[in-house]
């Protein structure tokens, strides 16, 4: 199945395995087909939330999207709006969204092309220390793959 669930996969092995993230760091086409999912031709670049990042993905051109592994595109990313002020406003698009980020933290804006797909790899959750990749991810959505939310806690 198609689906967010396959971008959860991807997440939750690279909380789990430090080898795997790195591949998926350096390579997220090589890392999905590592996982058996098929990319499609396009180039997937995988960007990494930390403490001093938060990275925010937006298609300002049209609507492209890792569809083979986010499943279909939410409406709201296709709308003009959302695609002009995530990158002139970002923060306050992420507000909206209910997703507050701290001025310490750096927010990146990541465009996507016809060949070229981006997908967030967001913070591991706390408290989620001995999870299995099936309960870790649970708490990837497709939001946090887009980088509009972060991941979900570990007691939701």
């Amino acid at each position: 199945g198609r689906g967010p669930a396959l971008g959860a996969r991807m997440v939750a092995r690279a909380w789990s395995d430090p080898a795997y993230k790195t591949s998926l760091l350096s390579d997220g086409s090589a890392a999905a087909e590592q996982l058996k999912i098929p990319v499609d031709g396009t180039r997937l670049i995988v960007v990494e939330n930390t403490k001093e990042v938060h990275n925010l993905i937006v298609c300002t051109l049209c609507s492209c999207y890792p569809r083979n592994i986010l499943g279909l595109p939410p409406r709201w990313y296709k709308s003009t709006p959302y695609r002009a002020r995530a990158v002139k406003e970002p923060r306050n698009v992420l507000k909206e969204f209910g997703t507050i980020i701290p001025n310490t933290v750096t927010i990146r804006v990541h465009d996507s092309t016809a060949d070229m797909r981006y997908m967030v790899l967001p913070a591991r959750p706390l408290n989620t220390k001995n999870w299995d990749e099936e309960m870790l991810a649970k708490l990837v959505t497709r939001d946090s793959m887009i980088g509009v939310t972060t991941a979900l806690d570990a007691y939701e």
